[in-house]
């Protein structure tokens, strides 16, 4: 992905500049016009000033600008003006990359940048809806307010990441340690019973023979058999890099049992907080739209988007083309066709992202009830074949000796 410097013109004519990523200059305007914008001109930014602009993400960089955009909710929401406001919340932000690229923002707010624009500036910083709902926020007098729901909207989106990525430790680390074990039975153990078994392999118990054919195989190919899988590995994510390649994946991994209505319920989960989040903060459906579609990761889910965000500019609606989609869970079309009927659209999108990530949650925690005790009992399984097989082999080892 390049990065690419644009200025565009809102429909009521202001002249936007900013920066954002895509494969060429084509997709940008692409993205551009999705937007709303009219692309004036795009072109690739220059290496030092991307690395100068990159702030690295991580889960505590996420939630330092979470804590920071809600103080800064709160101080507006005090009275205070935007640059004292931003002033405070430099001077109380600890991440230091945070810290430095608030400091930035700040400096460019007193040049007399507005903050929306500061924050299309800060690349990576911020994902694409802080700047809409900012910008939103200042078109009607309420920047508090909609740094606010910003706020709300990005600490829920990242305590479902942190869930996630807290769920699957536990049985990373027992794999880790399956694997450690099995190992060391075939690299250690089983070599030890080679002598006491050497010039009888044919008329060992064929358990045993299997046993010792793995540890010898693992103890000649393992590293050759170990680098083809790196290798291979880096072959699919590269591969993985085409649009197409990875359309073709993401469509195929939505139609896995138990992992595919899963991934669909978190993309969900996102498109409506973050839709709903830009609704209710006043942006235009089509931008608002245009703008979710961007957080949902998955590329066949997010060309679905991109179908309905066209013809929504052509006054087309929102639930009947996301419903010929195919792809959204039936829950997700009832809240949206309750919103579109209600005139609660934003309201409505906020309720089904409780839903599915409360829904996220249990499915993640069941599949983790489930795959604890089955590493373990594969594990032990394992472990218990070795054993038997050298045991039943050693108990007959005596019949081996006077065997002719």
């Amino acid at each position: 992905m390049t990065t690419f410097r644009y200025r565009a013109a809102t429909p009521t004519g202001a002249v936007r500049a900013g920066a954002l990523e895509g494969e060429s200059r084509e997709d940008v305007i692409g993205q551009l016009r999705r937007l709303g914008l009219a692309p004036i001109e795009a072109v690739a930014a220059s290496g030092a000033a991307t690395a100068e602009a990159v702030v690295k993400t991580n889960g505590q960089t996420r939630q330092a600008v979470v804590n920071a955009i809600g103080e800064l909710a709160v101080l507006l929401e005090a009275g205070l003006a935007l640059d004292r406001a931003m002033a405070v919340c430099v001077d109380n932000i600890l991440n230091p990359g945070v810290k430095a690229a608030f400091a930035k923002i700040h400096g460019r707010v007193k040049e007399g940048a507005t903050l929306s624009r500061a924050m299309i500036e800060s690349r990576g910083l911020f994902p694409p809806m802080a700047s809409a709902m900012c910008e939103a926020g200042e078109a009607d007098g309420r920047l508090g307010a909609a740094l606010a729901r910003l706020a709300e909207s990005l600490d829920r989106a990242e305590a479902l990441r942190q869930t996630v990525v807290s769920s699957l430790v536990y049985p990373g680390m027992l794999m880790v340690v399956a694997t450690g074990v099995i190992m060391v039975m075939l690299l250690v153990v089983v070599p030890q019973f080679e002598v006491l078994f050497e010039g009888s392999h044919g008329k060992l118990p064929f358990a045993t023979r299997m046993v010792m054919g793995a540890s010898e195989g693992v103890r000649a190919y393992g590293l050759i058999g170990l680098g083809a899988i790196v290798a291979a590995a880096l072959v699919v994510r590269q591969g993985l890099r085409r649009p197409g390649a990875r359309l073709a994946f993401d469509r195929l991994i939505l139609t896995v049992p138990q992992l595919g209505p899963l991934i669909v319920n978190a993309e969900t989960a996102a498109f409506a907080r973050t839709l709903g989040s830009l609704v209710e903060g006043g942006v235009p459906l089509p931008t608002a739209l245009g703008i979710a579609q961007r957080s949902v990761a998955n590329s066949h889910m997010s060309a679905a988007i991109g179908k309905v965000v066209a013809g929504l500019k052509e006054g087309a609606g929102l639930s009947g083309p996301l419903a010929a989609s195919g792809v959204f869970p039936p829950m997700a079309l009832s809240f949206l066709r309750t919103g579109e009927e209600t005139a609660r659209l934003g309201l409505m999108l906020g309720r089904l992202a409780d839903v599915l990530d409360r829904t996220v949650r249990s499915t993640i925690q069941r599949l983790i009830g489930i795959l604890t005790p089955a590493i373990t009992v594969f594990m032990g399984a394992v472990v218990a074949t070795v054993i038997a097989s050298i045991m039943s082999a050693i108990l007959g080892f005596n019949d081996l000796a006077l065997s002719p």
